[in-house]
């Protein structure tokens, strides 16, 4: 599927006012919006590489050099000593739930360029279902990602709880939420393509490393209060944590309510940015109009 056929596809399924719609059009709408994420995702083969090099590369080398010099506490929510390996398997996932996020963020602007975003969004479909719908089928691409690195792990012998794959499905689900959903918004305040690798280096490092993703909070407080403060008001370190426990069939109920209001926050702030009459979209191009 071309990235121009789809939103032919739903405008020709759709009557034309969106108060007529039926359920199955908007699951034909939400269908049609997946399919295109995946087959994009299906067709660059060094996007999933890399999706999977990253964290393996965390796992494989990293965690070898250093399982001498970071002991891991007993802390909830293991009940006995942890190899460090398995304690940085959540903050690996969270790694490619957030890289994924920004991915989703780069495509949007690439589809805003190319055109093909602009026909969407004026399509009678409500705005929010069509960036909720794009955000779904990024969290779809992404967790596919986060399980065939657990599979690469369970083979290294980093391995969780047998139910513990599918009890941290909802967790997965939630936090890749949120991030999408960050880069929704984030793709409404990049102008150009070029500028996405600026953004993306800004946003993705600092929330990566100031979090427990490598190593645990109590650790941060001890060498530096300020930099455990700021990991505090990092949403992408209750990501972490919601992942962990979930491992162990365990909810981490404050990281649970932080990555829900997170989401709610980001898809509200991400909707009015796309609303062509109040949003940071209209007025960018009427800028550009201007100069």
């Amino acid at each position: 599927m071309s990235a121009s056929a789809m939103p032919e596809q739903v405008a020709a399924v759709t009557p034309a006012k969106s108060s007529a719609f039926g359920l199955r059009h908007y699951l034909i709408c939400l269908k049609g919006i997946v399919v295109r994420e995946c087959l994009r995702f299906l067709h660059q083969r060094e996007r999933f590489i890399s999706s999977l090099v990253r964290p393996l590369v965390w796992l494989f080398i990293f965690a070898a050099g250093f399982r001498q010099v970071l002991g891991v506490s007993i802390i909830p929510p293991y009940k006995t000593y942890v190899l460090y390996e398995v304690y940085i398997t959540p903050g690996l996932c969270g790694m490619i739930l957030l890289f994924s996020g920004m991915q989703s963020s780069l495509s949007m602007v690439y589809d805003r360029e190319m055109g093909n975003m602009r026909i969407l969004l004026v399509s009678p479909f409500p705005r929010w279902y069509l960036l909720l719908s794009k955000m779904l089928a990024g969290v779809f691409v992404s967790i596919a990602q986060v399980y065939a690195f657990l599979i690469v792990a369970w083979f290294w012998g980093v391995k969780a709880p047998p139910l513990g794959y599918l009890f941290v499905l909802p967790a997965l689900f939630l936090s890749g939420m949120m991030l999408c959903a960050l880069g929704m918004l984030l793709s409404s305040m990049i102008k150009q393509l070029e500028n996405f690798a600026g953004i993306m280096n800004f946003v993705i490092f600092p929330g990566y490393f100031a979090s427990p993703a490598l190593y645990p909070l109590w650790r941060i407080q001890e060498a530096s209060p300020l930099l455990y403060k700021l990991c505090l008001a990092n949403p992408f370190t209750y990501a972490v944590e919601l992942i962990r426990f979930a491992f162990y069939g365990q909810v981490d109920w404050v990281s649970l309510g932080v990555v829900a209001g997170c989401t709610l926050l980001f898809l509200g702030g991400a909707i009015i940015a796309y609303d062509p009459s109040r949003g940071l979209i209209t007025r960018k191009q009427g800028t550009g109009g201007n100069g």
